[in-house]
């Protein structure tokens, strides 16, 4: 376990630098000044020179990928354009917002939809199988911004019962539940609906396997049947789906962040984009794509726990 855990490591770092690549591009190939975002337009030339030197800015792209790169290795993301702040002390502070919203609402997803699609698998062509089927379609039609509009909408301005917006503190808290409750909601909902459309077709598969017969067949009970034999071999591809989920569910918080006033790093990589502040960008869209793959490694070691016929060899 121990050596494949190294390889898998060492296997991210030539990802980590494509990633910073990438992200580095698509940064300065984007169309817009950001000094002059910053001094106004009615900033002087000889103004501009001077800050786009002190930036280093004026140097040519390679020599700023590397001096990013060989700063990032230190553990330097550059300062804010904007604010002056340094990159990764704005990230620590909003880190923690980001990460409470998406792990809450992956797990409170994944936990819901294995319990509704192992129902609806069970009660194949009844009422609530239909019932399920219904909401996982609904769920994975619905575009974020409407469904979080709709809720404010209902939930808040008429009805009164959530807070609008903003975070009210740590989600196990009470005023930060009541403010979590709505932003979670609307994240969960489309990796609800997708992994239940995908264990309830796993389940299905699952339960005709003759194992499954064999083991009703020998008399055992029916739910050690489905939670000892059924379920775990059908939870491997929804594992499987949950890792490759993270990097839209990262991708669903920059709109509900920004809905919702959540103070994380999805809505400040919007701000940062409005002000073009590259540093920021460069810095937020890293670490994005580095908890991503920290997931996927993850996900990865669990299933040799999962399925022992996994060999990590």
């Amino acid at each position: 376990m121990s050596g494949y855990m190294i390889k898998r490591v060492l296997l991210l770092i030539p990802i980590v630098l494509g990633v910073t690549l990438i992200v580095f591009l698509i940064m300065h190939l984007a169309p817009g000044d950001p000094v002059r975002l910053m001094l106004g337009e009615r900033a002087t030339p000889e103004t501009i020179i001077k800050v786009r030197h002190e930036l280093g800015l004026d140097r040519p792209v390679h020599i700023q990928y590397f001096v990013w790169l060989s700063n990032i290795i230190k553990g330097n993301l550059g300062n804010s354009i904007t604010t002056g702040r340094p990159v990764l002390e704005t990230i620590v502070e909003r880190m923690p917002a980001t990460l409470e919203l998406t792990i809450t609402s992956l797990i409170l997803a994944t936990i819901i939809a294995i319990f509704l699609g192992s129902i609806s698998a069970l009660h194949r062509g009844g009422w609530i199988d239909q019932t399920t089927r219904l909401f996982a379609l609904f769920g994975i039609s619905m575009p974020y911004f409407w469904f979080a509009l709709m809720l404010l909408m209902i939930l808040s301005l008429k009805l009164g019962w959530l807070p609008v917006y903003g975070r009210g503190g740590p989600i196990w808290t009470l005023n930060g539940l009541k403010h979590a409750i709505l932003p979670v909601a609307v994240l969960s909902l489309a990796n609800l609906a997708l992994l239940t459309r995908l264990t309830r077709s796993t389940m299905i598969d699952v339960l005709g396997e003759d194992y499954i017969k064999t083991a009703r067949g020998k008399g055992l009970p029916k739910r050690v049947v489905i939670y000892k034999h059924a379920l775990r071999n059908a939870i491997i591809p929804i594992v499987t789906i949950v890792g490759l989920r993270v990097a839209y569910t990262f991708g669903g918080a920059v709109v509900t962040e920004t809905v919702f006033a959540w103070p994380g790093m999805g809505r400040l990589i919007v701000e940062a984009i409005y002000q073009r502040d590259i540093p920021v960008v460069q810095g937020v869209t890293l670490m994005f794509g580095i908890v991503v793959m920290l997931a996927n490694l993850f996900i990865d070691l669990l299933y040799a726990y999962l399925d022992p016929r996994i060999t990590i060899e």
